[in-house]
Protein backbone atom coordinates (compact mmCIF):
# COMPACT_ATOMS: atom_id res chain seq x y z
CA UNK A 1 0.00 0.00 0.00
CA UNK A 2 2.81 2.40 0.89
CA UNK A 3 4.49 1.86 -2.48
CA UNK A 4 1.27 2.61 -4.36
CA UNK A 5 0.61 5.79 -2.35
CA UNK A 6 4.23 6.85 -2.87
CA UNK A 7 3.83 6.41 -6.66
CA UNK A 8 0.61 8.44 -6.60
CA UNK A 9 2.21 11.27 -4.64
CA UNK A 10 5.33 11.17 -6.86
CA UNK A 11 3.05 11.57 -9.90
CA UNK A 12 1.38 14.64 -8.41
CA UNK A 13 4.76 16.17 -7.52
CA UNK A 14 5.98 15.49 -11.08
CA UNK A 15 2.84 17.16 -12.47
CA UNK A 16 3.36 20.26 -10.32
CA UNK A 17 7.03 20.43 -11.33
CA UNK A 18 6.13 20.05 -15.00
CA UNK A 19 3.67 22.95 -14.70
CA UNK A 20 6.19 25.18 -12.89
CA UNK A 21 9.27 24.33 -14.94
CA UNK A 22 7.59 23.88 -18.32
CA UNK A 23 10.20 23.38 -21.03
CA UNK A 24 13.23 23.55 -18.71
CA UNK A 25 14.08 19.88 -19.14
CA UNK A 26 13.82 20.15 -22.89
CA UNK A 27 16.03 23.27 -22.81
CA UNK A 28 18.65 21.65 -20.60
CA UNK A 29 18.96 18.69 -22.93
CA UNK A 30 19.58 21.03 -25.87
CA UNK A 31 16.99 19.58 -28.23
CA UNK A 32 18.42 16.04 -28.04
CA UNK A 33 15.01 14.65 -27.14
CA UNK A 34 12.93 16.83 -29.47
CA UNK A 35 9.66 15.10 -30.27
CA UNK A 36 9.67 12.81 -27.24
CA UNK A 37 8.19 15.31 -24.81
CA UNK A 38 5.68 16.66 -27.31
CA UNK A 39 3.47 13.61 -27.39
CA UNK A 40 3.07 10.46 -25.38
CA UNK A 41 6.24 11.02 -23.35
CA UNK A 42 5.39 14.51 -22.13
CA UNK A 43 5.79 15.12 -18.41
CA UNK A 44 2.06 15.69 -17.75
CA UNK A 45 1.23 12.38 -19.46
CA UNK A 46 3.87 10.53 -17.45
CA UNK A 47 2.67 12.24 -14.25
CA UNK A 48 -0.94 11.25 -14.96
CA UNK A 49 0.07 7.65 -15.58
CA UNK A 50 2.21 7.49 -12.44
CA UNK A 51 -0.47 9.07 -10.23
CA UNK A 52 -3.25 6.81 -11.41
CA UNK A 53 -1.01 3.74 -11.22
CA UNK A 54 -0.29 4.55 -7.59
CA UNK A 55 -3.69 5.70 -6.42
CA UNK A 56 -5.61 3.13 -8.52
CA UNK A 57 -3.44 0.33 -7.16
CA UNK A 58 -3.88 1.59 -3.59
CA UNK A 59 -7.65 1.75 -3.97
CA UNK A 60 -7.89 -1.77 -5.38
CA UNK A 61 -5.49 -3.14 -2.77
CA UNK A 62 -7.32 -1.43 0.11
CA UNK A 63 -10.91 -2.15 -0.92
CA UNK A 64 -10.86 -5.59 -2.48
CA UNK A 65 -8.23 -7.48 -0.54
CA UNK A 66 -6.88 -8.76 -3.87
CA UNK A 67 -3.17 -9.31 -4.15
CA UNK A 68 -0.45 -6.95 -5.26
CA UNK A 69 -0.46 -8.33 -8.80
CA UNK A 70 -4.17 -7.56 -9.29
CA UNK A 71 -3.75 -4.12 -7.73
CA UNK A 72 -0.78 -3.40 -9.99
CA UNK A 73 -2.71 -4.53 -13.08
CA UNK A 74 -5.68 -2.34 -12.15
CA UNK A 75 -3.33 0.57 -11.47
CA UNK A 76 -1.65 0.12 -14.86
CA UNK A 77 -5.03 0.13 -16.62
CA UNK A 78 -6.12 3.24 -14.71
CA UNK A 79 -2.75 4.85 -15.45
CA UNK A 80 -3.00 4.12 -19.18
CA UNK A 81 -6.49 5.61 -19.31
CA UNK A 82 -5.34 8.73 -17.43
CA UNK A 83 -2.26 9.06 -19.68
CA UNK A 84 -4.35 8.73 -22.84
CA UNK A 85 -6.89 11.30 -21.61
CA UNK A 86 -4.11 13.70 -20.63
CA UNK A 87 -2.47 13.28 -24.03
CA UNK A 88 -5.74 13.88 -25.91
CA UNK A 89 -6.63 16.89 -23.76
CA UNK A 90 -3.20 18.49 -24.18
CA UNK A 91 -3.33 17.95 -27.96
CA UNK A 92 -6.76 19.60 -28.08
CA UNK A 93 -5.44 22.57 -26.11
CA UNK A 94 -2.41 22.91 -28.38
CA UNK A 95 -4.64 22.97 -31.47
CA UNK A 96 -6.78 25.77 -30.02
CA UNK A 97 -5.69 28.72 -32.14
CA UNK A 98 -6.78 32.30 -31.85
CA UNK A 99 -7.43 34.46 -34.85
CA UNK A 100 -4.59 36.37 -36.41
CA UNK A 101 -3.55 39.49 -34.54
CA UNK A 102 -4.51 42.58 -36.53
CA UNK A 103 -1.68 44.74 -37.84
CA UNK A 104 -1.46 48.35 -38.92
CA UNK A 105 -1.66 47.36 -42.58
CA UNK A 106 -5.13 45.96 -41.89
CA UNK A 107 -6.32 49.56 -41.41
CA UNK A 108 -5.57 50.57 -45.00
CA UNK A 109 -8.87 51.17 -46.80
CA UNK A 110 -10.98 51.53 -43.65
CA UNK A 111 -13.01 54.58 -42.85
CA UNK A 112 -13.16 56.58 -39.67
CA UNK A 113 -13.71 60.08 -38.38
CA UNK A 114 -11.43 62.91 -37.33
CA UNK A 115 -11.35 63.50 -33.56
CA UNK A 116 -8.73 66.28 -33.51
CA UNK A 117 -8.43 68.50 -36.61
CA UNK A 118 -5.54 67.62 -38.92
CA UNK A 119 -3.49 70.60 -40.21
CA UNK A 120 -1.85 70.44 -43.65
CA UNK A 121 1.22 68.18 -43.40
CA UNK A 122 0.68 68.00 -39.64
CA UNK A 123 -0.78 65.49 -37.22
CA UNK A 124 -4.26 65.21 -35.75
CA UNK A 125 -6.23 62.27 -34.38
CA UNK A 126 -8.71 59.88 -35.96
CA UNK A 127 -11.03 57.24 -34.56
CA UNK A 128 -11.00 53.95 -36.50
CA UNK A 129 -12.35 50.48 -35.97
CA UNK A 130 -9.81 47.61 -35.92
CA UNK A 131 -10.99 44.06 -35.29
CA UNK A 132 -14.24 45.32 -33.81
CA UNK A 133 -12.51 47.69 -31.38
CA UNK A 134 -12.37 51.47 -31.60
CA UNK A 135 -8.79 52.70 -31.99
CA UNK A 136 -7.64 56.31 -31.72
CA UNK A 137 -4.52 56.98 -33.78
CA UNK A 138 -2.42 59.91 -34.85
CA UNK A 139 -3.20 60.90 -38.43
CA UNK A 140 -1.43 62.88 -41.10
CA UNK A 141 -2.97 64.37 -44.24
CA UNK A 142 -1.64 66.38 -47.19
CA UNK A 143 -4.61 68.76 -46.91
CA UNK A 144 -6.17 70.14 -43.73
CA UNK A 145 -9.10 68.06 -42.41
CA UNK A 146 -11.70 69.45 -39.96
CA UNK A 147 -12.93 67.71 -36.84
CA UNK A 148 -15.84 65.29 -37.51
CA UNK A 149 -14.91 64.73 -41.18
CA UNK A 150 -15.16 61.18 -42.48
CA UNK A 151 -11.78 59.90 -43.68
CA UNK A 152 -10.19 56.93 -45.48
CA UNK A 153 -6.90 55.41 -44.35
CA UNK A 154 -4.36 55.47 -47.18
CA UNK A 155 -1.33 54.01 -45.39
CA UNK A 156 -0.08 52.87 -42.00
CA UNK A 157 2.86 55.13 -41.16
CA UNK A 158 3.72 53.39 -37.88
CA UNK A 159 2.02 51.32 -35.19
CA UNK A 160 0.35 54.48 -33.86
CA UNK A 161 -0.12 56.70 -36.91
CA UNK A 162 -1.80 56.59 -40.31
CA UNK A 163 -1.98 58.68 -43.46
CA UNK A 164 -5.58 59.66 -44.31
CA UNK A 165 -7.59 61.57 -46.88
CA UNK A 166 -11.11 63.01 -46.58
CA UNK A 167 -13.95 61.01 -48.10
CA UNK A 168 -15.45 62.77 -51.10
CA UNK A 169 -19.23 62.47 -51.32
Amino acid sequence: MTLFLGLGIAGIVLLVLSLIFDGVLEGLLGGVLDGLFDGLLSLPVIAGFLSMLGFGGAIVLGTTGAGTVVATAAGVVAGLVAAWLTWKFSRALMRDQTSVTPRGDDLVGTSGSVVTAIPADGYGEVLLQLAGQHVKLAAKSAAPVARGTEIWVEAALSATSVAVRPVEH
